[in-house]
């Protein structure tokens, strides 16, 4: 049995993936939670845990330059923190959420797709802070200590907050959309969890891309929600002058329109972890909207 300890109480991905993991094969993991915010994690014994899977985190939801020493604090300082003291406890294991972000934000309609050769570049707070978390937890690392950084791209699924659930929203109400096709990563919840669940049971260490097998279409996604709702969109070329000059003016257009994405080389693996196919989790989240 592995037991483990996630740091970050109410998290979506935390909650999702403990309830994922104790329901797949029961009886193979003892997880607890614990709330991160002030010093009650310390009080933890974690001698008994193998895996510390750290998921709090400051999301990126507010670009305020106000905000970016508690973004700091919360993304590099308590993670850090976290790790060090696991690692005194004689923990074997860090998991961390890091982000896709640590490479940087679109900031324009140009395509591109990331390779094992791309180099991290965050071009805001919340990206170089996930960045110094994982550059403070390599130093940490030994043969005792495995940290094991997960990269995933924007993550969703039946009641997530965040943009995927407004765009499935925006699909049964608008009646025009723009025919722009693109190229995104996505990462359903459970195949997010089994990656999770294989990388407790495999003991990896390493940096890791996790995402669907397919890439996602931000028209094609308009497409399937209206359906579902049973509302007729217009999807059409007329309105894509406007999504290429609002993209030099309106940074979420360029989020709901660029073609950004890992090369699917970099998520495979040795075990199979997409087990939920794309069409499979937009059926999912449309059930969880009615």
């Amino acid at each position: 049995m592995k037991r483990i300890l996630i740091t970050g109480a109410g998290s979506y991905v935390g909650e999702s993936v403990r309830k994922y993991m104790l329901a797949s094969t029961p009886g193979d993991f003892e997880i607890d939670v614990v709330d991160t915010k002030g010093d009650y994690w310390k009080l933890v014994d974690y001698t008994k845990y193998d895996v510390v899977f750290h998921v709090a985190g400051i999301a990126h939801v507010n670009a305020d330059p106000k905000m970016e020493p508690l973004y700091y604090k919360v993304n590099r300082d308590l993670t850090i923190e976290v790790a060090r003291h696991a690692k005194e406890c004689g923990v074997k294991q860090f998991i961390f959420m890091s982000s896709q972000i640590v490479f940087h934000e679109s900031q324009s309609l140009k395509s591109e797709v990331l390779t094992k050769d791309t180099k991290p570049n965050p071009n805001g707070f919340y990206g170089d802070s996930k960045l110094q978390a994982e550059i403070g937890l390599h130093k940490l690392e030994s043969d005792a200590f495995k940290v094991c950084i997960l990269r995933p791209c924007m993550i969703y699924g039946p009641n997530a907050k965040g943009n995927f659930p407004r765009l499935a929203k925006l699909a049964c109400k608008v009646p025009v959309f723009p025919c722009w096709h693109n190229k995104r990563s996505m990462l359903y919840i459970d195949n997010l969890a089994e990656f999770v669940k294989q990388a407790v049971l495999r003991e990896l260490s390493g940096t890791f891309y996790p995402q669907n097998r397919e890439q996602a279409d931000t028209v094609e996604i308009i497409r399937f929600f209206a359906k579902a709702a049973g509302h007729n969109v217009w999807i059409t070329r007329l309105l894509n002058p406007f999504v290429w000059l609002g993209s030099f003016v309106l940074q979420p257009i360029n989020k709901m329109f660029a073609t950004y994405y890992y090369d699917p080389d970099m998520s495979k693996m040795a075990f199979d972890y997409q087990l939920v196919s794309f069409e499979e989790s937009l059926k999912r989240v449309a059930e969880s909207l009615k």
